[in-house]
């Protein structure tokens, strides 16, 4: 069984917005895997542990996204890929899933697809929903749980519900996204570190992966981003209203007024 993970490189703590320009101010801050992807990863492993799978990770992102394919290396994947291009720059996540179902159906498809629920970076949980419908593969959000059944080709998993849980069975290939009760990520060992050194990265261009270029980057996004500012802080002084009961009511409508 073939199993692909997708990881993101996300800022590392809290990114502050430039006052001058409204861009992030990415200088100094460290650079980490997605946490939801790390839950993701450690499924897949756990997964070709206890199957005869390989585990590919890939990201897409700029050359340094290299640093979050050794530390999955380190982690027990096999197999990284680096997707990266300029033609990729300021996709939305339909254009970002368009390139990753390209990169992964060049790389031989898959078995099975884990994702993070969501990145804690960009927070749409759209990314797993989206791919799924690029590749025309059936997909199940919020999972905590999966069972695989490789003799009947079939997965039992358990999706997070508001009130509960819900057992589903899905036929492979399938695509899941796994929230934080699924698992608890293992440290990468010293051997994996040495492995993931040396190993291998490739990358991937928006010719590698034969990408229409009407779907990719700017060009390929619906979506964008037309401004960006940090909210003023609002005033956190209270405010003591006095008087009868009649008097504060007055005073206490009045103020909500604006804001109904």
């Amino acid at each position: 069984m073939k199993i692909v993970v997708c990881v993101k490189q996300v800022p590392e703590g809290n990114v502050r917005l430039d006052p001058e320009t409204n861009n992030l101010c990415r200088e100094g801050v460290g650079a980490v895997i997605n946490p939801y992807d790390l839950h993701a990863l450690e499924e897949a492993v756990r997964l070709k542990e206890e199957h005869s799978c390989t585990v590919t990770v890939i990201s897409m992102g700029p050359p340094q996204a290299e640093d979050v394919l050794r530390e999955s290396l380190a982690r027990g994947a096999d197999h990284g890929y680096l997707i990266c291009d300029r033609a990729f720059a300021g996709s939305d996540t339909l254009a970002t899933t368009y390139t990753l179902s390209r990169a992964i159906e060049k790389i031989g498809g898959a078995d099975l697809i884990l994702c993070g629920k969501l990145a804690i970076d960009g927070d749409t949980a759209q990314v797993g929903p989206e791919l799924a419908s690029w590749l025309g593969i059936p997909h199940v959000a919020a999972v905590r749980k999966v069972v695989l059944t490789a003799a009947d080709r079939k997965f039992t998993v358990e999706r997070m519900m508001d009130d509960g849980y819900e057992e589903v069975e899905v036929e492979y290939p399938a695509l899941f996204t796994v929230v934080r009760e699924i698992n608890k990520p293992r440290f990468s060992s010293l051997k994996g570190k040495m492995r993931a050194k040396k190993a291998d990265i490739p990358v991937l261009t928006s010719k590698d992966i034969e990408a229409d270029d009407r779907y990719v980057g700017l060009r390929g996004s619906p979506t964008w981003v037309s401004g960006v500012f940090a909210p003023e802080q609002p005033d956190s002084r209270g405010r003591r209203i006095e008087g009868t009961a009649e008097e504060q009511a007055s005073d206490l409508a009045e103020i909500l007024s604006p804001l109904i």
